[in-house]
Order: structure tokens, then sequence, then C-alpha cells
């Protein structure tokens, strides 16, 4: 049996999912990233015109003044890419969900696979993405990831691609080293001065001149590039050392209630990722961020270890005014969370010890809730003002056109009920 690697990658990922409930913006120039001013992804036919992820909006409309532009809505595309890495499965035992928009599978072949049996099914797993999902995939097939990773892109977008010893060299030999993964823009410059342009000049080198100049990562790469299956597909995910949320906003602002409502948004949200780890936070840092991109911040130690955001809020409160300025426009704030620990491991006195158990039975109320009506179902009144703004910018129903969801699946609906009262 032979182990063959698939990377399945979503097209412009955040736009096919707004397509989704937008069927009538098919085939026009369409980015997301209203909210923070910047291109968070990009329509082809956007792409067409010139348009590139991370420019401004204000740029976009100078040179593509019919350019539809879009908040984020990043409550749909996580239930999106869950629903992708749910399909992948149906074809795979071990799925890597490697980030929001793409994935890495493995599949284990007879040893005498055709390479047409091969290609076939990456495209069975593409058109069935497609049909169910209402979006493009490309996917990629290799004998490891840093080549499935390859294949992917080779043919974007609604790509299916097997490389294979046949045709390996053939799709190296015209890409450029810095877009292989695992090289990047970070060791362009190296290459360059070692006379290393292409993914294929790389590959050829010698092990011992790889081993010589490059560092581990890299070495893996070279690895990769030839064929020797070096990365595994990780099917278990990480524990993560630190938790940080945060979030541009645009138009920048010095209303003190706005920046407010946007950390207790941030701190709702990196509370609900320590609460899935099952894990509770020690130290916290807050930040605001000027619109001259200065930080101002604030560390400390909580007294106790929590993943509840109103705790955390409670605790920042008397501290806001040390790092928020008047009359300062600011663009984003944000929290990391740090020192954490598994929920059973603090220790906490007989009262502290009754009160954590109420809110925790609070809190596990909250996320059953948030889990059968989306994110956010439920949340904060501190969070009031930044869901309103969102909600305004939008300018569209929440949910999903029910001719998209799955069996058993529920149309997501925002009940938009504050709990616990302001934090402020």
């Amino acid at each position: 049996m032979m182990e063959y690697i698939l990377h399945i990658d979503g097209d412009a990922f955040f736009v096919g999912c707004e397509l989704t409930r937008r069927p009538d913006l098919r085939g026009r120039p369409v980015v997301t990233g209203a909210e923070r001013g910047i291109a968070s992804a990009v329509s082809y036919e956007a792409k067409a015109l010139g348009v590139v992820r991370t420019m401004p909006i204000f740029e976009i409309r100078k040179i593509c003044p019919e350019v539809v532009v879009l908040s984020s809505d990043y409550e749909l595309y996580s239930l999106m890419s869950k629903r992708m890495y749910e399909i992948v499965r149906r074809f795979a035992c071990k799925v890597e969900e490697y980030s929001i928009d793409e994935c890495f599978a493995s599949i284990s072949f007879e040893d005498d696979a055709r390479a047409e049996d091969l290609l076939a099914l990456a495209r069975k797993i593409r058109d069935t993405l497609s049909e169910e999902l209402g979006m493009t995939f490309s996917v990629g097939m290799a004998s490891t990831k840093t080549l499935a990773k390859v294949a992917s892109k080779a043919e974007k977008p609604n790509g299916a691609v097997l490389i294979n010893k046949k045709n390996i060299k053939e799709h190296l030999r015209g890409l450029a080293v810095e877009k292989v993964w695992g090289i990047g823009e970070a060791n362009r410059a190296k290459l360059e001065r070692l006379g290393i342009n292409t993914a294929l000049e790389f590959q050829n080198k010698e092990r011992a001149w790889v081993e010589n100049n490059f560092y581990k990562p890299q070495q893996e790469t070279w690895h990769e590039l030839n064929g020797v299956y070096v990365l595994p597909v990780q099917t278990v995910v990480d524990v993560p050392k630190s938790i940080q949320k945060t979030k541009t906003f645009t138009p920048s602002s010095m209303e003190r209630s706005f920046l407010w409502s946007e950390l207790s948004k941030n701190v709702e949200n990196a509370c609900i990722k320590a609460r899935r780890h099952g894990m509770e936070a020690g130290r916290i840092l807050f930040f605001l961020k000027t619109q001259d991109f200065r930080y101002s911040s604030f560390e400390m130690r909580l007294q106790s270890k929590s993943a509840r955001a109103q705790e955390i809020l409670s605790a920042i409160s008397p501290l806001f005014a040390q790092v928020y300025r008047q009359n300062v426009l600011y663009r984003a704030t944000g929290i990391t969370m740090s020192d954490l620990a598994p929920v059973e491991a603090g220790q906490v006195g007989l009262f502290d010890e009754a009160q954590k158990s109420r809110n925790n039975r609070l809190t596990k109320a909250v996320d059953a809730i948030d889990r059968k009506y989306g994110k956010h179902s439920v949340f904060l009144a501190s969070s009031m003002q930044k869901e309103n703004t969102s909600k305004s910018a939008r300018k569209k129903e929440d949910g999903i056109p029910s001719e998209y969801l799955f069996f058993g699946e529920t149309a997501r609906r925002h009940l938009r009920l504050p709990h616990l009262g302001i934090v402020s």
C-alpha cells in the first residue's frame, strides 16, 4: 500500500462563502474586508482587474469602481469550514484541519494504482465539495504534503492535479522558490544569493549542500520536494500556548464606549477558543492600536485562572483608563491570554469554588445556545455596540439559504440577547 496526501484549498474562500447567500454577485468583482478597510479576500474577477489581498479599499475603488465590498462574516466562514472538513472525512479517515479554508487528508492506495484512478478521486472530492457547498475548491494529490500544496495551486480555481514521479519536475521547473510552502519570502533573498530561483533548482541540490546552508524546516521541505514523506497529516489539534484575538475596524475611532465594545467582543472570542480547548488563562494582556500603528497595552495576572469573558472584563475595566487616551484615533483592539492550564488544574477557595461553579454552569448554558443557534447568539451587553455596528455594516440577513443546509442542520438565528449585564 502507498499513502497519498491530498490538499484541499477553498478558492477565494471568504468570497465563495458570501456568494452562497448572494448568488446575484457571481461573476462580479467582489472583495471582503470592509470592516477593516483592507481586502481580506478577493474574487477571481477582481484579481483580473488588478485587485490583490491586503489592498486598501479606497485604492480598490479607484482601480475598480464596480467592485462590491462586503464586511467579513467569520461565523459563516467557520461554519462552511466545518462542513468542508466533514465532507472530506467521507473520503479519508485522516484529515488535518490546517486552516479555515484548507485541509490535508491521507488516503492509502495499492502500489500499482493508476494515475487515472488517483486523479478521479481528487476530482470526485472537488466536485462533491462544490455541489454541496456552492463554491469551488482546488485539490492537489501527491506523495507529500509539500507537493500536494504545489499541486492544489497549479490550476486554480476549481483544479484537480496529481503530481507523481513522471511530472514532478514539470511542476517545479517554473515555480518560484518562494512560492513553495515552507520557503516563503523570508528565505527568498538567501536562496537568490545562492543562485536558487526556482523550486526545481532547490530540489536538484545535493543533500549535503542543503544541510550546510539551511536549518531543519528547509531541509524537510527539500526532502518533501524530492517525494520523501516527512511531514505527517496531523489529526490531533495542538493545545495553544497562548490565545490572541484582535480586530481592526474602519473608520478609526476615539470613542471610549465603542473601543470598549470592540475589546469586549475580542475577549469573548478568546474565551470561547480557550473553553473549546478546555483551558483557562492565568495572565492576560490587552491593547489598543492607534491609527498610526502605535500600541498601548497592559499586562496583568488574574486572581484565579479563567476562561469567562465577564470575569476577565471585570479585571480589565479599572485598568482600561491607563491604556485609553482621549482625542486619539484607534484602529484596533485585542487581547492575549497566556499561562494556560487545563480547567480542572486550578486551586480556589471554598467560596470562590461555589461562585466559579455557578459561573461555569451559566457559561456552559451560553455555549450550548451558541452551538445550536450560532456563535454569539448570546453575548455580553458590553459587546452590544460592536454587534450592532457589525449588523449595520453587513446590511443583510444572517443565516444561510435553506437549500445549502445539511440534513439535520439548523439555520443560524441570532437572538441578540445580552447576558450578565454591562461590564464597564
